[in-house]
């Protein structure tokens, strides 16, 4: 797939989508820029995980067009699809890693599969991504020995193997204390400066949103109502995206 220089890696339009009578994504639009982060929020069943698995092509919409590189994705058959998604990483909220299988071999899992490298030069690969998210020596561990934290920086490692152009995460701070929350949130910036990838961080953490944030947008009632940077984010006069941001219980959101 040709790589385009600046601009809109990914561009949203129209994107509908419901679930019986549920109508999760309303029209909604979004502009997602190469090299940046962008940052997803909204509450809890909003659609923000919904909206991941479009971009991946998990799910396909009812109506819309969703343009990666210039290319609308939901109208790729599925080996054209198959390819696409080996431009991008994800880090699941649970980190969804294999407890049968070794850290090494997790992080493994996508070179086995999809490159010819050599063991050794898997290896190699694997060490230094696991270097990338803190963790040196640990490959012959198991999930299992390890901590909600050192899970999430495996998950992330994994993510990031192929050297994907777009990396998503789905609440990657979620289940975490305060110091590893902010472990991850240095982590996403790091890598997005390192690997000069493009990042969709989808969360109801506020102040994850700021710290790893280059523009915030706020997903409510199908569609994208705000995206502006940060600084913008903290002026709003928005009262849907002002409540939600400072936790109030009043105010146009009501309580499910």
């Amino acid at each position: 797939m040709e790589q385009r220089g600046g601009g809109n890696i990914i561009r949203i339009r129209g994107l509908k989508k419901s679930f019986g009578p549920e109508v999760v994504l309303d029209s909604l639009d979004l502009d997602i820029e190469r090299g940046q982060t962008l940052v997803v929020i909204g509450r809890s069943g909003c659609g923000k995980s919904v909206l991941l698995k479009h971009i991946t092509g998990l799910v396909r919409p009812d109506a819309g067009e969703i343009l990666f590189e210039g290319e609308d994705m939901t109208r790729f058959d599925r080996k054209k699809l198959f390819q696409m998604r080996m431009h991008f990483g994800m880090l699941f909220q649970s980190s969804a890693l294999f407890d049968s299988m070794t850290v090494g071999e997790n992080v493994a899992l996508s070179l086995r599969k999809h490159s010819e490298m050599s063991e050794e030069e898997i290896a190699t690969v694997v060490g230094e991504k696991l270097r990338l998210v803190g963790l040196t020596g640990v490959s012959t561990h198991y999930p299992a020995e390890m901590s909600g934290g050192m899970k999430k920086r495996v998950g992330l490692a994994r993510a990031v193997v192929m050297n994907p152009q777009v990396v998503l995460y789905d609440e990657p701070t979620t289940g975490l204390d305060p110091i590893m929350a902010d472990v991850i949130n240095e982590l996403i910036r790091t890598l997005q400066r390192e690997l000069a990838i493009t990042s969709v961080v989808v969360t109801h953490d506020i102040k994850s949103a700021y710290h790893v944030g280059d523009r915030i947008a706020m997903l409510h009632e199908g569609r994208i109502i705000f995206s502006g940077t940060p600084d913008e984010v903290r002026r709003t006069d928005n009262p849907v995206l002002r409540q939600f941001v400072e936790g109030r219980a009043e105010g146009p959101i009501k309580p499910i």
